[in-house]
């Protein structure tokens, strides 16, 4: 299996943990989960949900093509019926220890997606982590607590990492997101038509079915293998700084980790 299907930290697996985080979630109407995954993992993903009480819909990808591919579908099938939702975007492999904390965050989030911002968390740093891309800060904190997003920058080196983590305006990059299905779209329009007019050609070619409440969705197979395959981030979210899309920073104090590797696992394990 992989990590995002197995209990490491408790008894969710690390997907049930991700699901369950907006749970009783104050101010902010939820609609069901909506996971977007590899087709092969359909049955268990779908019967830890349905464990949960929480069927939702499962999008179901032939092969992979990266994250940016993922939240269009998702946004696709988000504004199927002529809504238009903000999006929580979240990987379903990190390990959030403070619920409150996190929670806090998505809803002041939410707020600014709701008038079309763009939305990332900005995890804020206690080791120089040559590990994770950083988000560079501009500016004073506005009425939700957040901050616009001067520039993003790659993994640094430990010297440039340490200047990061001294000047306090820097930040990891948490790889969650909240915006509108439509701004998601519009922006992907913008920036990578390709990918766009691919996604929409597999979802045209779409076929759904249902099982036991979950509803499942599977884009055209040969129409999806047309897909580039590039993440949420190079895709889209690293061009919005200095265009006309408003990206905004929440800063995100709440013990995060995304588990990326074995000793992240053993940080927040029983050691």
């Amino acid at each position: 299996y992989p990590k995002q299907l197995l209990p490491l930290i408790g008894d969710d697996s690390l997907l049930q943990a991700t699901v369950r985080r907006v749970d009783g979630i104050a101010g902010v109407q939820l609609a069901a989960p909506m996971v977007v995954c590899n087709e092969e993992y359909r049955f268990v993903i779908a019967e830890q949900m349905r464990l949960m009480g929480k069927p939702g819909t499962v999008v179901l990808e032939p092969l992979g093509r990266n994250t940016a591919p993922a939240l269009t579908l998702a946004a696709r099938a988000a504004i199927k019926n002529g809504a238009d939702p903000v999006l929580l975007v979240m990987p379903a492999d990190h390990v959030i220890m403070d619920k409150a904390a996190f929670q806090a965050a998505v809803v002041q989030g939410a707020a600014l997606a709701e008038s079309g911002a763009v939305v990332t968390f900005g995890i804020t740093p206690d080791a120089p982590e040559t590990g994770y891309g950083y988000i560079k800060r501009n500016g004073a904190m506005g009425a939700h607590h957040e901050y616009t997003v001067e520039q993003f920058v790659e993994k640094p080196d430990l010297q440039t990492a340490q200047s990061y983590l001294a000047a306090g305006c820097y930040y990891w990059n948490s790889g969650m997101f909240v915006l509108k299905a439509s701004t998601w779209l519009a922006a992907l329009k913008e920036f990578r038509v390709d990918i766009f007019e691919t996604s929409n050609k597999a979802w045209q070619a779409k076929t759904e079915d249902a099982a036991d409440g979950v509803g499942f969705i599977r884009p055209g197979k040969e129409e999806f293998k047309a897909i580039p395959s590039e993440s949420i981030d190079y895709a889209v979210i690293e061009k919005c700084p200095k265009s006309h899309y408003n990206i905004k920073m929440v800063e995100l104090d709440a013990g995060w980790n995304d588990l990326g590797a074995w000793d992240a696992v053993w940080q927040i394990g029983k050691q």
